[in-house]
This record gives structure tokens, sequence and C-alpha cells, in this order.
């Protein structure tokens, strides 16, 4: 917006029609404002779409006109986003629709000239809001950080105060936490940076290995290990068959009595 001055108080805005009216508003340096409004129309999300409004669309200027500019609320209607409202009506909801403070208002100049009448100002009291005074502050400096900051109020406060903690008030888990490890143990850190390391090793020698037994030579080596346990293992059994042939044979030649060592495995 581009507008002269803030509050915007405009004259002849009480005109014939909605044409003339946009035109002046435009003219006052309101374009961008209307332009942002007619923009932000949309279709309503949901089922509120088929119940009382189908769009939506952003809040524009807020025109305040007096008694003397009933036409004024007429002739208005048909901008989007623009809302007009009595200087004897005035509230938030208006003022700050949704909560945010710093709507953009055009007063007119009768309804400006009627403000001091209705809120009254600080020496005075209203006449149409039953003694109402607008609030004087309290405070003529604004500026608290230099208030507080400055050499008359430094001066007489009291001294920072300090504590030493004697203690931690939580006992934390030294398996946990590696500060507290740290403490308990000062060779904690190596010994973490020595497995991390190891880790590292055993890693690299898995893979080699790995690559080793793939490889034709670790083919060559398997195969030379199957064959001797395969030997190992035949040759196991041709000991166990002759071992009891040479029981078979005792027990033919009466050395060794079968009933005797059947009683014996029974037993």
């Amino acid at each position: 917006m581009d507008v002269p001055e803030l509050p915007l108080v405009a004259g002849g805005l009480n005109t014939n029609n909605t044409k003339s009216l946009l035109a002046m508003v435009k003219q006052l340096g309101a374009a961008a404002d209307l332009d942002r409004v007619r923009k932000s129309k949309k279709t309503r999300a949901g089922q509120g779409k088929y119940r009382y409004s189908r769009f939506t669309m952003r809040k524009g200027p807020l025109v305040v006109y007096n008694e003397a500019d009933n036409n004024l609320k007429r002739i208005a209607r048909n901008l989007p986003g623009v809302d007009t409202c009595s200087v004897n009506a005035l509230n938030l909801l208006q003022l700050a629709p949704g909560g945010h403070l710093g709507r953009f208002v055009i007063y007119t100049e009768d309804a400006f000239n009627a403000l001091d009448k209705i809120f009254g100002t600080y020496s005075s009291k209203g006449v149409e809001k039953n003694g109402y005074q607008l609030m004087r502050n309290a405070v003529d400096c604004a500026d608290l950080a230099r208030i507080i900051n400055s050499d008359q109020v430094q001066s007489k406060l009291n001294a920072i105060k300090t504590s030493i903690v004697l203690h931690e008030k939580t006992k934390k888990n030294p398996l946990k936490n590696r500060n507290m490890m740290q403490k308990l143990n000062p060779f904690s850190r190596t010994q973490r940076a020595n497995e991390i390391v190891a880790t590292q090793a055993r890693k690299v020698a898995r893979a080699a290995l790995l690559k080793h037994k793939r490889s034709k030579a670790g083919a060559a080596e398997k195969a030379t290990r199957t064959a001797r346990h395969l030997a190992l293992h035949e040759g196991l059994e041709q000991s166990f068959k002759e071992a009891h042939q040479v029981i078979l044979d005792e027990i033919k030649q009466g050395r060794i009595e079968e009933s005797s060592e059947e009683e014996e495995e029974d037993e």
C-alpha cells in the first residue's frame, strides 16, 4: 500500500455508486490491498462449502463512517473484502479480526472527528460511552532495557548470588554415561578407541578370509581338508572292523566265552 498517512482520513467517500467509491479508494493508494483480497478468494475445503459460505477470502480495508455517511454502507457492500462499520459500533472483531492487530482502517472525516466525543481524550471523558476515558501510559519512557541498564538502577541492585554445587542431585549410570565412566576409569576412552580399531581390524580380516575361501587356492585347501577327513573316517571304520574280527576269531578258538560276554553286556 502507498497511502499518504496513517490513520487514513478521507473526505468525500459518501458517493452515489460503487464505481466512484472504488476509484477514490484506489486514488488513496489502497489498490494493492484490494487486489490481494480479490486474488485470495478460494473454495472452502470440506463439507462447509455446502452449508453457509462456499468461498473464503482474506480481510480487506475497514471503512468507518458516521451517521451522516449512511449511504457509504450501501455502496461499499459490493467491494470484495471491504467491510464497513459505524463509528458508534466499533469492536475488536472488526478492528482485529482473528486476534491479529493492525488492520487497515479508513475513516471518513465525520467519523474521525466523532472519536473524541465517543471515547474521550486523555484529559476529558467521553460523552456517548458513559464517562469512558482513554488510559494514559503509566511509563513515559517505553524503553525498559534502557531503564534497567541505566547507572541509577544498576547501582541500587544487589550483587549476583552464586552457589557452588557440592554434589550432583542425580546419580548417573557410568555404563551409559561416558563422562561418568571417564571419571571412574580414566582408561575407558582409550579402551573404546582400541575396541573401535579392533572391530575394524576384525572386519577387514573377515573380508580377506572370505575372499581367500572363494578363490581357487581356498577351494583347493577345502578339498584337501575334506579328503583328509574322509580318509580318517575310513581308517577308523577299518580299525573297528579289524578289532571286531579279532574278537570273533578268539570266540571260535574258545579263548572267550560268548555267554560271559553277553552277561557282561546285560549288566
